[in-house]
């Protein structure tokens, strides 16, 4: 067994469980019974998690708070966006809190969530769901999959 650790561009398997600061629970990997594998450094995890992986090794576990600014980031109160209802399916069910996919002129597509319904338009907003919030993880590195070092 070797005693590697995390290097930015390894593929690593890991478990976690995510809360925020009150102790409240809102996502873990053990839960749906599997780790997840992610590269290091490559934009797969948000930088507060991704920089808390590098040096680890495999059986460790780490618990990491993580500053919004290294999350999600701040709540953008100008991130909403007034949408035209014909611009949904006929039957669309416009509820509050809902989750819609949109796309913008670029083609890229993005999650929005419906924050006021009127008779003709609804306003999404474009936010993060768990943007301006501190979180929390307990994470446990189950492997390194792969690394960067190459052996001579």
């Amino acid at each position: 067994m070797s005693n590697k650790t995390v290097k930015t561009g390894d593929t690593v398997s890991l478990h976690y469980v995510g809360t925020f600061p009150d102790g409240e629970e809102f996502d873990s990997s053990y839960e749906r019974g599997e780790p997840v594998t992610v590269e290091v450094g490559a934009g797969m995890l948000i930088e507060g998690f991704d920089k808390a992986v590098v040096g680890m090794t495999v059986g460790e576990k780490r618990h990491v708070e993580v500053p919004k600014g290294e999350a999600y980031g701040d709540f953008n109160p100008n991130a909403f966006v007034e949408v035209d209802k014909t611009s949904f399916p006929k039957d669309f069910p416009f509820e509050k809190g809902a989750f819609v996919p949109l796309t913008n002129e670029e083609g890229a597509q993005f999650i929005g969530r419906l924050d006021e319904v009127t008779d003709n338009t609804v306003r999404v907003d474009l936010n993060h769901p768990m943007a301006g919030k501190d979180l929390e993880f307990d994470i446990e590195l189950v492997g390194i999959e792969s690394d960067t070092e190459t052996t001579e």
